[in-house]
């Protein structure tokens, strides 16, 4: 085999190994060759897409596939610079190093996901095409953490919802909540305060159930994939019959949640805390709420960095 070795390789700029809108890649293609060779053309293409792909059955015969795919970026550079009149180059036998430089898109875009159904994908991949022979591919991926959207409509607003029950099965009175938060959106690793003012007019005691879950969708040919996870799950002590209570819970978005996905028209990842009042023989008032997980500071840019360092109204 004439073309021992063909790989592309790319540096890191952090500890984290991340990339995010704006930031340029400076990498290499790597070419060894037993003797010599005579190249047609060898390409560099970043290209940045997201993809969804599930199966659905209809009884024992129907089988569905949905996918769809969307494209964020692909961009392409010629690395020979110096070709014969023949549009080749020749080159000897050894190890050969092409480097490359590339910019990813400073625009709007999803961060690196994936999961069983849908994936975002930015990746880095060379092609070295020769007469009358197939084509070569190497490729590799690389993460992005795309820049927090602080467009987000009410991202920094406060967040309220309510809810009440009567109870009439095995008991009687009313129970009620009014559930806030400071604002929708977080960073990783940045603690969300809840504050629950409950009311229980009955005569049953109810617990309270703090929940954080996730909600992934996926979109194809007018079809949609939803599932659920729960992502966290903390419980207080009860608020007894005939009382009020006024509960704040502190709870910390983990470090390693992957941010929203909000501004992709095939895959959404969404977050929700849901307050529950759990009451034993009848069906449990809940309160979502929606959560926009953000990049933390430490992969954003300076500017959103400040943003964050303002102070926020309390309670």
């Amino acid at each position: 085999m004439t073309i021992k070795n063909f790989a592309i390789e790319y540096d890191a700029i952090n500890s984290k190994n991340t990339f995010t809108n704006g930031d340029t890649i400076n990498g290499r293609i790597i070419v060894e060759v037993s003797k010599e060779t005579c190249i047609q053309s060898l390409l560099f293409i970043g290209k940045g897409k997201a993809k969804v792909c599930w199966h659905e059955h209809y009884g024992q015969n129907v089988h569905v596939v949905f996918w769809s795919n969307e494209k964020y970026y692909e961009i392409k550079h010629n690395i020979l610079r110096e070709a014969r009149q023949d549009g080749t180059e020749v080159i000897g036998r050894g190890r050969h190093v092409f480097p490359f430089s590339f910019k990813i898109p400073d625009r709007k875009m999803p961060s690196s996901f994936k999961s069983q159904i849908g994936k975002v994908v930015h990746q880095l991949r060379a092609e070295l095409k020769q007469s009358m022979k197939v084509t070569k591919k190497a490729k590799t991926k690389f993460t992005v953490v795309s820049k927090p959207d602080m467009d987000t409509p009410g991202l920094m607003d406060p967040q309220y919802g309510c809810k009440d029950k009567s109870v009439t099965f095995f008991g009687s009175g009313n129970i009620s909540m009014d559930v806030h938060t400071k604002r929708m959106g977080y960073q990783q690793g940045e603690a969300l305060k809840v504050k629950a003012e409950i009311s229980n007019q009955s005569t049953r005691s109810v617990k309270p159930k703090f929940i954080l879950y996730e909600k992934k969708s996926f979109f194809a040919q007018g079809r949609r994939r939803v599932s659920t996870n729960y992502i966290l799950k903390e419980k207080i002590e009860p608020v007894e019959s005939s009382s009020k209570q006024t509960v704040t819970k502190v709870i910390t978005i983990p470090r390693e949640l992957p941010p929203s996905i909000l501004n992709c028209s095939i895959i959404k990842l969404e977050y929700r805390l849901k307050v529950v009042l759990d009451v034993s023989m009848t069906k449990n008032p809940e309160v979502k709420l929606p959560i926009v997980v953000l990049p933390s500071s430490e992969a954003a840019s300076k500017e959103h960095e400040e943003y964050w360092s303002k102070p926020l109204n309390t309670w």
